[in-house]
């Protein structure tokens, strides 16, 4: 099966979206790239004394509501492509729940798990180190996410402000430490708000959580943590897919005690009472709720006809396909998409900046009693966007984003 770009995907997406607004073209085109990609290579010594170069991106969308954000990647698989379409995500992202941000993704091609510690830390000051000169509190604030953790942010941030002469820059990352000037909230922050974006979308739709089941595809930091809060709204989780393989328990799986067993034993697999799965059955399996927390392209026109879910909540970023999209569409399936449903992480980031600014740092309750406001209000500005235009929620949500983007381009004269 042919590759499907990202980035491909993602000016398809806001093409789509641009012909339903009748948006002006040299907005479009504009909008259509990233305003800057850095492609760096840079030295790492390893602990048996040689020298690995590393290559690595950092894609910077749009700044004409603010500062670009977004998270950056260790992964074998990351492509100049790949970082460029989730800086335009992020774009969009920030601009359906109010942000004052652009968009902005990093990431280096590496398989973080064949590094020890000491070399992990190496790669990633040398990383921040390359591109220290395009980052900064108020010109591009990295973030964690895949294989990148608040340690990694700590690094990272120890490494600029060393660059900027040995002040503390706190501000300069997001997802950090509490005591390196992290929010409380932030580490499930993606998981809390994809929870509530379901529950708003469980009542447009009369669904019941407390009889509802849901599969999740993905068992990392967003996919625990959606997992552990669906568990708590009184979802039964019959299906769980990691790397290595998934899990099925029609009876439900209970997450806090899956993630103790992976713990201790590194893998879910084998987990008793439950038989193995894979990704394909995973899709086709009964259930109220499908949560793809993985990577992009999972939901394809290979596949999405046979996706029996009511609600799909893109937990991941881009994990569906255009073509996939018209499939479910004409399916009756209500999908709440990516750049709506996991921003409750660059939310909380947000915040977490804003308390960096400040010097002043809020509870865990004030913390979460802010992102609640936010998602719910996001959700219901979307889901009338969608109604009032006949449209599905993605298109609303890219709409909604795309006429504020523009209100700012033209505001300062660009387009």
């Amino acid at each position: 099966m042919q590759e499907i770009s990202p980035l491909a995907v993602a000016q398809q997406q806001l093409d789509m979206a641009a012909e339903k607004l009748n948006l002006d073209p040299n907005i479009h085109a504009l909008l259509r790239e990233p305003a800057r990609v850095m492609e760096v290579n840079f030295p790492v010594r390893m602990d048996d004394g040689s020298v690995k170069v590393f290559k690595g991106y950092r894609a910077q969308h749009n700044n004409a509501i603010g500062p670009a954000k977004g998270g950056i990647r260790f992964h074998p698989q990351v492509t100049m492509e790949e970082v460029k379409a989730l800086s335009m995500w992020m774009t969009f992202k920030c601009g359906v729940l109010g942000l004052p941000y652009g968009g902005g993704k990093g990431g280096v091609v590496v398989d973080p798990t064949t590094l020890s510690r000491s070399e992990l830390e190496r790669l990633s000051r040398a990383y921040i180190g390359a591109i220290a000169a395009i980052i900064g509190p108020e010109q591009d604030i990295p973030a964690p996410d895949v294989n990148t953790n608040p340690q990694i942010m700590a690094w990272m941030m120890d490494e600029f402000s060393k660059y900027k002469g040995g002040v503390t820059y706190p501000g300069v990352v997001t997802g950090k430490p509490i005591i390196n000037g992290g929010s409380l909230g932030r580490s499930e922050a993606t998981g809390r708000g994809c929870v509530i974006i379901i529950r708003e979308a469980a009542k447009r739709l009369g669904i019941d959580l407390h009889k509802a089941t849901a599969v999740i595809q993905g068992f990392g930091n967003v996919g625990s943590a959606t997992a552990r809060f669906l568990a708590k709204e009184g979802v039964k989780i019959i299906a769980i897919m990691e790397i290595d393989g998934g899990i099925y328990n029609q009876d439900g799986i209970d997450p806090e005690e899956l993630l103790a067993y992976r713990a201790k034993n590194g893998t879910i697999t084998s987990y008793p009472g439950t038989r193995p799965i894979d990704n394909e059955e995973l899709f086709t399996l009964e259930c109220d709720i499908l949560v793809p927390a993985a990577l992009e392209n999972q939901i394809t026109a290979a596949n999405a006809d046979r996706i029996k879910a009511k609600l799909i909540a893109e937990a991941a970023n881009g994990p569906t396909t255009p073509e996939a999209d018209e499939i479910l569409m004409k399916k009756g399936r209500f999908l709440t998409p990516d750049i709506l449903t996991n921003a409750g992480g660059v939310t909380v980031s947000y915040f977490e900046w804003v308390q960096n600014f400040m010097h002043y740092y809020w509870t865990a309750d004030e913390v979460n009693s802010r992102l609640e406001q936010k998602m719910v209000e996001a959700f219901a500005c979307i889901y009338q966007m969608s109604q009032e235009y006949k449209v599905g929620m993605r298109m609303a949500a890219y709409m909604f984003s795309l006429a504020r983007l523009a209100e700012a381009i033209q505001s300062r004269g660009w387009a």
